[in-house]
């Protein structure tokens, strides 16, 4: 009490009665809104507009992965009944191969590219010479890839004996190379991806359904995969071109070379990821037979489709508006990256739960019949999963920080340990050692991302 007195006396005169009643309601006021803080809610992070633009590209996103995993995982069941787990797992090796090439011609474009054009607004001239650049360098690469390709299938017998099969299947290559995704996602109008390939998509459907009838006609599933991938590349690019008024401008050596410097790290980055992602369907497919393999994709392909829908959506529509966001605002980047991905934890444990108690539900429905082969696989796939889901927006954080090194550096590492680790568990323990080296790899990356993060936060 004394304290209380000696609070509110001036220069030894005693406050009046109702001042004083007056001042203690006041701090009595102030008390109470101190106390109620931590229970308040906090001020809005994200604003309305930017909500708006993440959602209608994350609908359209999740729309178009969807369909590109739904069909196939409809078309899936049809095709191991009609070709065989033989057939299907020549085809799984074969795609797998081709998707190192696939790698190349991407590049680091897939971010480096799409981060520039996010932030280069309205600027039509500025955009022309990105896009123009960007694919000057992804038509080189296909073609040196192409070359390359050609030297590996016609030398070494593996390859030789089905030379057809990835022929066949090498123009996905080219057709995801037309395809200029970066572009779409750098602009915010991914509605536009996921129109032009729900409509290849059933067309490609509807041609599996239509020729192939027996175990003789597995050419055509490459060969259809190829052509839908190179029809819906050639409408993006009239798309790009009609609706946003590019042009294509001649690019010297100094640009190319420009764009290729840019997406260096995230290029590096991309090889080491695919080291010990495709490599496993790869692995599996040296150190066994098609049918093993067969039955391996088969797990890995549902995985896929639990990884990517919706969660690879959402990252994918989410990484041009964090840049911009962290373009004018770090701190406030920086603390949507932490709800989003403490969101997505949640969401995971929750949905990867429930998979993993319906997994033979699943297997069961996509093969027809009680595979045990398939469904320990898919399980140990999907705890995997959940160390990339922890992890998703972390990583992406690193790229909008613009640490392309150290998500290099990370991933670098992961590979040259996971790689090998991928080759020695298959060998001695065959489809369940690419499995369980998948859950020891991601779990080593979300350890090492977790602790980066943390002392980025801190400094």
């Amino acid at each position: 009490m004394s304290l209380i007195i000696a609070k509110f006396s001036l220069k030894g005169q005693i406050i009046s009665r109702k001042d004083l009643l007056l001042t203690s309601l006041i701090l009595a006021c102030k008390l109470k809104s101190a106390m109620l803080l931590p229970f308040q809610f906090k001020p809005k992070v994200v604003r309305p507009h930017e909500k708006r633009i993440v959602l209608e590209n994350f609908i359209s996103l999740s729309t178009l992965q969807g369909l590109s995993y739904i069909l196939p995982i409809i078309v899936l069941p049809y095709l191991i009944r009609v070709i065989g787990a033989d057939k299907f797992g020549l085809i799984a090796f074969a795609q797998a191969f081709v998707q190192y090439f696939m790698i190349i011609t991407d590049y680091g474009f897939g971010i480096s590219a799409t981060k520039k054009i996010a932030l280069c607004k309205d600027d039509t001239g500025k955009m022309n010479t990105i896009f123009s650049s960007v694919m000057s360098a992804k038509f080189i690469l296909t073609i040196l890839s192409f070359i390359f390709f050609l030297i590996i299938v016609t030398s070494v017998p593996k390859f030789r004996n089905d030379w057809w099969v990835y022929i066949l299947s090498f123009g996905a290559v080219t057709g995801n190379t037309l395809f200029p995704v970066w572009f779409f996602q750098g602009r915010e109008k991914m509605a536009y991806i996921a129109s032009v390939n729900i409509i290849g998509g059933i067309f490609y459907a509807i041609g599996i359904f239509v020729f192939v009838k027996s175990p003789h006609d597995y050419l055509y599933v490459p060969a259809f995969n190829s052509i839908f991938s190179l029809s819906v590349g050639l409408y993006a690019l009239h798309i790009a071109f009609k609706k946003f008024g590019l042009e294509f401008i001649d690019q010297g050596y100094r640009d190319i070379q420009r764009e290729l410097k840019t997406g260096w790290n995230i290029f590096i980055s991309n090889v080491a990821i695919n080291a010990y992602t495709t490599t496993r369907v790869f692995a599996v497919g040296l150190l066994t037979n098609n049918t093993i393999t067969g039955y391996y994709s088969i797990a890995e392909r549902i995985a896929g489709f639990t990884q990517s829908f919706p969660l690879g959506s959402l990252s994918q529509a989410f990484y041009p508006r964090i840049n911009k966001i962290f373009n004018q605002s770090k701190k406030r980047a920086l603390r949507i990256m932490q709800r989003m991905q403490h969101s997505t934890i949640i969401t995971s444990l929750i949905s990867l739960s429930i998979i993993f108690a319906i997994t033979p539900l699943i297997v069961k429905f996509v093969t027809g019949k009680y595979c045990p082969e398939s469904i320990i696989v898919l399980r140990l796939l999907i705890i995997s999963i959940l160390f990339v889901s922890a992890n998703t927006f972390r990583v992406q954080f690193l790229l909008v920080y613009g640490r392309f090194d150290i998500y290099a550096k990370l991933h670098i590492t992961a590979a040259l340990i996971g790689t090998p680790l991928i080759f020695i568990l298959v060998s001695y323990y065959s489809y369940l050692g690419a499995a369980l080296s998948t859950t020891i790899i991601e779990a080593g990356v979300f350890i090492a991302t977790f602790w980066i993060i943390k002392r980025i936060v801190k400094s």
